[in-house]
């Protein structure tokens, strides 16, 4: 079988890449960068080196393949972060359509029923629109929870202010939480199985877990086991962004989205169509790297 995967050598490209490679197919993986892609090329993967925004680029490296892999790189620079990545999105579908792929798992998010309302995910939305008007492709949306690495981003307000937290909160059992790793060993299921047909949606989570536990077991790992998760309003977490640094733009999303978090909407299709099968990697995991980040 011959594989084109999108994301470089991302934190989840990287390894499905790889699971596929070692089950014996052909890979190619589309990068921006060839000294990022080197690893990858030194295992035996075929490289592909353009930007996903050239959809005759895409046309080209995808004509062939028997499966796709897509998903929205990180967007940092832009004015309208949900409509950069819709584009992304109709760009992907043009060159789908233009290749004759017969299938794609595509990487979207927790949250992407909602057409408004969860920052940067609503672009994921209208990417999974988009690709669906390809009615003779069968399509697998992948819909992972909020990411562990997320979390990193609380490293400085742990050593700043001696807390933990965002404009959000959730009880036990109700923040469902991710490993790349997990989302690749999915994608690899889908894609070396192919035994999807139409259009489809699969959840993903490693862990379902409360904020209160997160600040917990995170705590803990850094030997400040009485670490608080502290729910801020969404001024209070728009004006931390914006003093941190983060463009306005993105800090506005990320603000909204994890306000849907809170409201409990981002999740409300995930435990309707909850996965049966949690991935390996715990929170319990995840402290470690969480502590190793922090102590560095």
């Amino acid at each position: 079988m011959k594989y084109v995967i999108t994301g470089g050598a991302g934190n989840i490209s990287k390894p499905l890449a790889v699971q596929l490679l070692k089950a014996g197919h052909q890979v190619t993986v589309i990068g921006r960068n060839a000294t990022n892609l080197k690893e990858l090329t030194e295992e035996g993967i075929n490289t592909a080196i353009g930007f996903v925004e050239d959809v005759d680029f895409l046309t080209k490296t995808f004509t062939g393949a028997d499966a796709v892999y897509t998903m929205v790189p990180p967007i940092h620079a832009t004015t309208d972060w949900k409509a950069q990545i819709s584009k992304i999105g109709q760009i992907y579908a043009a060159a789908l359509k233009a290749s004759g792929v017969k299938y794609v798992v595509n990487l979207s998010s927790i949250g992407a029923h909602l057409p408004d309302g969860v920052g940067p995910v609503s672009g994921l939305y209208q990417v999974e629109q988009s690709l669906n008007t390809l009615t003779d492709v069968n399509i697998k949306h992948l819909r992972p929870s909020y990411f562990y690495n997320n979390l990193l981003a609380n490293i400085g307000m742990i050593k700043g202010m001696g807390i933990i937290g965002g404009n959000f909160a959730a009880v036990e059992g109700r923040f469902p939480i991710v490993a790349p790793a997990d989302i690749a060993d999915v994608a690899a299921d889908e894609l070396l199985g192919l035994s999807f047909r139409g259009h489809s949606i699969r959840y993903i989570a490693s862990d379902e877990v409360s904020t209160n536990q997160i600040a917990s077991v995170l705590g803990t790992a850094i030997g400040k086991p009485d670490l608080a998760w502290v729910q801020f309003t969404d001024e209070q977490a728009l004006s931390g962004m914006l003093q941190a640094g983060l463009p306005e733009e993105m800090a506005k999303n990320y603000t909204e989205m994890n306000h849907s978090l809170n409201s409990g909407d981002m999740s409300a299709d995930y435990f309707t169509h909850r996965p049966t099968t949690l991935g390996k990697i715990k929170l319990a995991d995840f402290a470690k790297t969480f502590a190793s980040a922090y102590n560095a």
